[in-house]
């Protein structure tokens, strides 16, 4: 049991995906630093300075609360006891999962197909002289009847 467990976690396979798994880790964290460092503050900028992030909707306010009180943050309405609906946090999010689809497509469409070798492209068929050409209709041709 033991030795069957040391050939399945240490395959090659299974070590390269848990490169992967850390890589892609890293990849998340330095998109989602692209989306919410560089992204938002310009799309915050373009909407007239609104920071996505914190945007949110109170749907239930607790009954202690007075009708007319509003929260500043999600945070703050959360510790109130409100049930809030965070659409901007889920605006970043969406943002951040489109930017980084974009990005592996990239990734993968242009870096991975360049680093294919000759050998894994498929090889072209020898061009045959006319001499042979002609032999190898004349053969069909005899097959025929």
């Amino acid at each position: 049991m033991i030795k069957e467990f040391k050939q399945f976690a240490f395959k090659g396979n299974l070590v390269d995906m848990a490169v992967g798994i850390i890589i892609g880790g890293a990849f998340g964290t330095v998109v989602k630093s692209l989306v919410d460092d560089l992204m938002m503050p310009v799309v915050g900028l373009i909407t007239g300075g609104i920071d996505f992030s914190d945007r949110f909707a109170v749907l239930r306010k607790p009954e202690d609360v007075p009708d007319d009180k509003t929260f500043q943050t999600a945070d703050a309405a959360r510790e109130a006891g409100a049930t809030v609906l965070s659409w901007g946090n889920f605006l970043t999010s969406l943002l951040s999962f489109l930017i980084m689809a974009f990005v592996l497509f990239l990734v993968i469409k242009k870096f991975i197909a360049a680093l294919k070798t000759e050998e894994e492209k498929p090889k072209e068929e020898p061009k045959l002289s006319e001499d042979v050409v002609l032999l190898t209709e004349i053969r069909d041709l005899l097959k025929e009847k």
